[in-house]
């Protein structure tokens, strides 16, 4: 507090109620008899720019003297941060605002991902337990839950339920019957934001014990009985990731492509170190993500249960889904057998070699029309094995395996970095097939490479992988490397090949 008057910050993203938990704060102190000021400074939405909201609360009720309120919160001097996502309370301990000396942080653990976390090829997430060492760290004291799960649970808001957690955490004079009567004054979803008030208010006084992070926990789906035996022949570190691989598989296709899946992975069985690695990628890649899989998401019944429950739908609401559809050519006859579609295929990669024109579709699921359109394509899976797409991505992977089989042979560590370049196997139309000639080129480069220095190769799958996965610059970086490197192999100048891995 600073000449009696407290500070508030809430840091927020569009859509996320940030400005009527600010308006509620402003209005609970006005109530209970504070001189209150609250501004706005408003800017892009999803984080290329930040909404924030501030607050000062003069605490002196009876004082003569007029506060003098400033607009902008100065760091270092930060009384209350009130973080509706998680990575806005790194954002605003980056900028200086959050003080072990006063600051307490109200905030909710869920992410809500940032354009530079997104469009990153590879994982770019920024890792939560870094966020919550900082969060523990910056603050004075820290009240921090999955406000999100909790909402959605007790069908209200996060905002609300935010606005519990700061009453609850004393951080400011103003009563909780103030903040009711706030909640109330505005006229909009009183029961429900009341309700989730309550809540909020509960969970800190519980959280203030220990204010550690919650998180949220998914139940894996169990491994079938039927299985049980084959999976519990393999390695510790490899059961681990078939269990969880064999019911994705049966969920896709069936018990023969469950079994296929096996026998791929059987020659890289006693490599404890490759063997997680190629079960994991394999898994994923053999259940890449075509028209009947989508189909089969968008129509499942835990779907619109699921949306139903996050709109909070009564049980006789009617709800309206849209599924936006933009399958390019190669999406579209990719299902369909390839001895059928072939011939239009290859003409198609002729015609267009950069990029497949695209078939637009605004698709209401929700309808009888809408919803057979999508689920009869589901009927499609049994000719999947012998679909067009089957045939490029099976052929691809057999390729890949390929690779890192002649790899093990040769060196351990060099097999785990050509394994690993299955994570460029992303994304989908022009995208996906971008990304499959960058492996094609990859792995071609790193088998000649290890022909002549497995060290210098293993180094340069890792590197190739990194630049990949750093987005569309690094691709044409990656492609230029692979290029150098063969330059000097063709030269016979290995040194030079090994020089240019230096970063």
């Amino acid at each position: 507090m600073t000449d009696g008057v407290l500070s508030i910050l809430i840091p927020a993203v569009g859509g996320q109620g940030g400005g009527v938990l600010s308006e509620w704060i402003v209005e609970a102190a006005s109530l209970d008899g504070y001189r209150v000021h609250g501004t706005s400074i408003p800017g892009v939405a999803q984080r290329t720019g930040s909404t924030t909201y501030y607050v000062e609360v003069a605490v002196d009720r009876a004082g003569d003297d007029e506060p003098a309120f400033s607009l902008y919160p100065v760091p270092g001097a930060l009384d209350v941060l009130v973080a509706p996502e998680f990575l806005e309370v790194g954002r605003m301990a980056e900028g200086g605002f959050v003080s072990p000396a006063r600051t307490t942080v109200v905030c909710s653990t869920h992410r809500l991902y940032s354009i530079h976390e997104k469009i990153a090829t590879g994982r770019a997430i920024y890792p939560r337990e870094d966020l919550e060492a900082l969060a523990r760290a910056a603050a004075r004291r820290l009240v921090a839950f999955d406000a999100l799960a909790v909402a959605r649970e007790h069908r209200t808001e996060v905002n609300a339920v935010l606005l519990g957690a700061l009453a609850g955490s004393g951080a400011l004079p103003i009563t909780p019957r103030a903040f009711r009567n706030a909640i109330e004054a505005r006229g909009v979803a009183v029961a429900t934001n009341v309700a989730g008030f309550d809540i909020g208010v509960a969970i800190a006084n519980g959280a203030a014990a220990d204010g550690t992070p919650g998180r949220e926990t998914t139940a894996p789906v169990p491994l079938p009985a039927a299985w049980t035996a084959a999976v519990a022949e393999l390695p510790e570190a490899t059961r681990d990731v078939v269990t969880l691989a064999i019911p994705r598989l049966l969920d896709y296709q069936d018990e023969p492509y469950a079994r296929r899946y096996l026998e791929r992975l059987r020659p890289f069985v006693r490599h404890a170190r490759v063997a997680p690695i190629v079960a994991r990628h394999l898994a994923v890649w053999m259940t890449y993500e075509d028209a009947i899989r989508v189909a089969q998401a968008k129509t499942r019944a835990s779907r619109f249960a699921r949306i139903r429950s996050e709109a909070r739908a009564a049980g006789d609401a009617e709800i309206e889904v849209i599924d936006y559809l933009k399958p390019d050519l190669d999406e579209i006859w990719g299902v369909l057998p390839r001895g059928l579609v072939a011939p239009f295929a290859r003409w198609a990669e002729r015609r267009w070699p950069h990029g497949r024109p695209t078939l637009g579709q605004h698709v209401r699921t929700t309808t009888i029309s809408g919803f057979l359109r999508v689920w009869l394509l589901t009927w499609l899976r049994p000719l999947r094995p012998i679909s067009w797409r089957a045939h490029e991505e099976h052929a691809r992977i057999d390729r890949w395996l390929a690779g890192v089989h002649a790899a093990v042979a040769r060196d351990e560590a060099l097999a785990c970095e050509v394994a690993q370049l299955a994570q460029l196997v992303k994304g989908y139309g022009d995208v996906r097939r971008r990304l499959l000639g960058v492996l094609d080129l990859a792995l071609d480069t790193v088998v000649h490479a290890a022909e002549r220095d497995t060290d210098m190769a293993s180094s340069l799958a890792a590197r190739l992988r990194t630049l990949v996965l750093e987005g569309p610059d690094g691709e044409t970086r990656a492609e230029a490397l692979c290029a150098a490197v063969r330059d000097r192999l063709a030269a016979d100048d290995v040194g030079g090949a090994r020089s240019l891995l230096v970063v």
